[in-house]
């Protein structure tokens, strides 16, 4: 009996067959800009926004954004207890927010990604800033996470 129990079990498992998801592979490629594509103003925008958010750790205050700087999804999702929450793990480990520095500025098929380097007071912090930019000139992705070295080495292998 239960040898009929695991072959039917294993025809199951052999009959089952996950889907084929067909994705345009343009649509995942990122390139990088070279500096004369890269919009000036677009390039403030993303810097002044980032800036704003990784600040709120310092000042404990938030400038909420408006619907002429971010996409909705990001208005609603960038919020002040959240900036908090986020922000009390960064000061304890990595200090006080300084600057930004440009690392490189890339582009997807829809968005336009500027990759910065976030500066804090404590020599462990290791951290990076991207901010995304849709084809409406709108911030439609903050995202901060750990340095990645070999960020650029990957674009190649593509």
């Amino acid at each position: 009996m239960k040898k009929a129990g695991l072959i039917i079990c294993l025809l199951l498992l052999i009959g089952c067959k996950s889907k084929n998801i067909s994705r345009d592979t343009e649509d995942l490629k990122i390139k990088k800009i070279s500096g004369s594509e890269i919009n000036a103003n677009q390039q403030q925008k993303a810097y002044e926004l980032g800036k704003r958010v990784l600040e709120t750790c310092n000042t404990s205050k938030f400038k909420p954004f408006n619907e002429t700087e971010v996409t909705s999804s990001v208005r609603e999702n960038t919020t002040e207890e959240r900036l908090t929450k986020t922000c009390q793990k960064f000061r304890q480990y990595y200090g006080s927010f300084i600057d930004l520095k440009l690392d490189g500025v890339y582009k997807t098929k829809q968005e336009v990604v500027y990759r910065y380097h976030a500066l804090y007071t404590k020599k462990v912090a290791n951290k990076e800033l991207r901010v995304f930019v849709n084809e409406d000139n709108l911030i439609s992705a903050i995202k901060s996470m750990d340095w990645d070295e070999k960020f650029d080495s990957k674009l190649t292998e593509q």
